[in-house]
């Protein structure tokens, strides 16, 4: 089995990476003279999906006009967030109301994405269909980032996430999320963080570990320093 859908969060107002963000979204913002949503895309694409949505709020006619110039080798279909911003949850699931599949490859554009990701996320993927999962977030233990201060989000044992007091993983930004997870909410604006604390409670929430350096444009000051790599 492959998912044949992907879904991107574009809708963030990156008030994190301002001045630099109130002229441009940040899934525009470049690293090496290539946007962040475009390396993004590129991976998608590598994988083999044959469908993205993303969603938009800020500065979303900019996202517009990008995707319609850049004319990419797959299809890319934007879904506003309306009036207001959704929030990761509500965005994951206004988006995934626009399709009939039911397994979704999510992904944040703030992180680096590579090639070298690849292989680990064809293999996270393997894992959750042979499993029968409903839900599988790409993991990395804290000492391979490459922002020293971001703080871990869960433990993983056993493909196993777990809250305790040292937390060494960190969410890389990409996960794989069923359909079924959503059917108790309704569009608006909350956290998909929301979804992975039930599944917590529940011992029901999945993590594949990743052994690449994560490069993540967490605020202006990391901005800076990959932009000098």
């Amino acid at each position: 089995m492959k998912i044949n859908t992907a879904l991107i969060l574009c809708a963030g107002q990156g008030k994190r990476l301002n001045p630099l963000t109130l002229k441009t979204p940040k899934p525009l913002l470049k690293i090496n003279n290539i946007t962040i949503l475009e390396r993004c895309i590129d991976i998608i694409k590598n994988l083999g999906v044959k469908k993205i949505f993303l969603n938009t709020f800020h500065l979303n006619n900019q996202i517009f006009e990008f995707i319609k110039n850049r004319k990419f080798s797959i299809e890319v279909e934007i879904i506003e967030d309306g009036k207001e911003i959704l929030d990761t949850g509500g965005g994951i699931l206004n988006m995934i109301e626009n399709s009939k599949d039911n397994d979704f490859i999510i992904f944040n554009p703030d992180t680096l994405w590579q090639k070298d990701y690849l292989d680990e996320i064809n293999k996270m993927q393997k894992l959750y269909f042979s499993n029968g999962l409903n839900n599988i977030l790409l993991m990395v233990n804290k000492k391979l980032s490459f922002d020293e201060n971001l703080k871990g989000n869960f433990n993983l044992n056993n493909n196993l996430l777990k809250k305790d007091e040292t937390n060494e993983f960190i969410y890389t930004g990409c996960q794989i999320l069923n359909r079924s997870l959503f059917k108790n909410y309704k569009i608006k604006n909350f956290s998909i963080s929301k979804i992975w604390d039930e599944l917590l409670k529940n011992n029901k929430l999945n993590g594949f570990e990743s052994s690449n350096k994560f490069y993540h444009l967490t605020n202006l000051e990391i901005f800076k320093k990959l932009s000098d790599l």
